[in-house]
């Protein structure tokens, strides 16, 4: 009998009602219309749990392990060639998000991840089926298990999945919105690095600075953000596939994990390698865990800024008043004319979301039993959906916030003016304890700075002009040392 050929069939299926399909429990009733099998079903069926759908970047990420591992057994001679091109075609398809819709699992489901690798196997054995004229639901000519999964196990491919797809959105998603904000934000400093400002320690005045040395702290803060996610990139280019149960790589062909590995690096452009400890990897999930740590530190950054620009720009009459925050929309439905400053709040709430995302997801690394981490259905939801939040939140932070800050030199100047802690310049001058008694007086009696200085006799007016200069109280930070 010749090998069928793969035909161009387009994606769908003209059905309604139900078609029956099985697995090792038995048969079971499927829509008709869905690509999916009999262990889908079940899920389905036993885990109706809220509204959290496994996220579709894991399917995705599944699509190219697939792939990756029928290529790698076409090559090797396990598998026929017209077999793994339906199947790649078919990976292909998931992988470009043409079968989302085929791909319905709930997070909260068995912690192994098997019943989505199973999805991702029945999709893939079922349309790689229609493309070869066979009939769905009959696992011939290419089953989910013996084809799809071939040298495979849920404990090795599903974290493999996870990886991929954590790494994919990092670098598509929240690299780049970070890097967006962390430039504008450097644009503005250096336009803004010679105003002279009142600095804050404590909630309370301090010596002065710039507002382009106070904007270059936040970016600076973000810079080392960005590499920080960077660096927490490098546990994840290590992929357990091949492994397979638990980790011993029973059933996997010799240099199995090798190749897959380099074919998924090859895919994807990533440097992906074979884990060298299949055991660590499989029995913990610690990579996943030290990436969601550098989420958890760009949500501490980006609190850091969205807050001190939303308290430098409160106001405008009755706050610090010193930034000018776009007016995105009203403020309130009870008092006409207020704005606020909504951006840096959603950034916040993103940030707390993400912190508490961390805790679930460092909770759950911490609960590897033997062999295998059997929490990870939640952790690949709350990386991923925080990488989601952050990086959204950073584009519409800078675009509505950020980019349309600006100053309020009459105000910054006035609080220049105001603040007794220019007295830090006497202080080489005339004593600390001396300097402390002006200050002590000027706030007490309601005085500026100069006339308490002059009044206490231990100073000139040539004197103070001289020592108290505020521009020349930035320091070396003015020219970026």
């Amino acid at each position: 009998m010749a090998d069928p050929t793969l035909r161009h069939v387009p994606i769908g299926i003209a059905a309604t009602g139900t078609r029956r399909e099985f697995d090792s429990m038995g048969e079971i009733d499927v829509p008709a219309d869905r690509y999916w099998g009999a262990q889908t079903e079940r899920s389905l069926h036993h885990f109706d749990i809220g509204n959290d759908r496994m996220p579709i970047e894991v399917c995705r990420a599944y699509g190219t392990v697939k792939k990756a591992c029928a290529l790698v057994n076409a090559a090797g001679g396990r598998l026929p060639k017209w077999k793994a091109d339906a199947i790649v075609q078919a990976a292909d398809e998931t992988i470009s998000g043409a079968l989302d819709d085929h791909y319905p699992l709930y997070v909260w489901q068995t912690g192994s991840g098997t019943q989505s690798n199973m999805n991702v196997n029945e999709v893939l054995s079922n349309r790689a089926i229609q493309l070869l004229g066979g009939e769905l639901g009959s696992q011939a000519p290419v089953g989910p298990n013996d084809d799809v999964n071939m040298g495979q196990s849920s404990n090795d491919t599903f974290p493999t999945a996870m990886h991929i797809a954590t790494v994919l959105e990092i670098d598509a998603r929240l690299l780049p919105a970070l890097t967006r904000l962390t430039e504008v934000i450097e644009r503005k400093a250096g336009e803004w690095m010679d105003v002279v400002k009142i600095g804050r320690t404590h909630l309370e005045d301090a010596v002065p600075l710039t507002v382009g040395q106070e904007w270059m702290g936040w970016a600076g803060q973000l810079r080392a953000v960005i590499a920080e996610v960077e660096r927490s990139r490098e546990g994840l280019y290590e992929l357990a596939v091949g492994g397979t149960a638990v980790g011993t790589g029973l059933n996997a062909p010799p240099g199995f994990s090798v190749d897959v590995a380099a074919k998924i690096a090859e895919l994807t452009g990533k440097p992906f390698v074979t884990a060298p400890n299949k055991f660590a990897a499989q029995g913990s999930l610690d990579a996943m865990v030290r990436a969601s740590a550098a989420l958890r530190g760009a949500a501490v950054a980006l609190t850091k800024v969205a807050n001190d620009m939303r308290w430098l720009g409160s106001g405008p009459r009755c706050g610090l008043g010193e930034l000018k925050l776009p007016d995105n929309e009203p403020g309130s439905s009870i008092m006409p004319g207020k704005v606020n400053p909504t951006q840096c709040e959603a950034i916040m709430m993103i940030a707390i979301q993400v912190i508490g995302h961390d805790t679930a997801v460092a909770i759950a690394g911490s609960q590897g039993n033997f062999e295998l981490n059997v929490m990870r259905p939640v952790i690949i939801n709350n990386v991923l959906h925080a990488i989601r939040i952050l990086a959204d939140g950073c584009d519409r932070f800078r675009e509505f916030s950020v980019e349309g800050t600006q100053i309020v030199r009459e105000t910054i100047a006035r609080h220049v003016g105001e603040s007794v802690m220019l007295v830090t310049a006497l202080a080489p001058v005339i004593g600390y304890q001396s300097a402390a008694h002006i200050a002590h007086e000027a706030i007490e009696k309601g005085m500026t700075l100069k006339d308490a200085a002059l009044a206490s006799g231990l100073i000139d007016e040539a004197g103070f002009e001289a020592a108290v200069r505020p521009l020349d109280m930035v320091g070396q930070g003015l020219a970026g040392a």
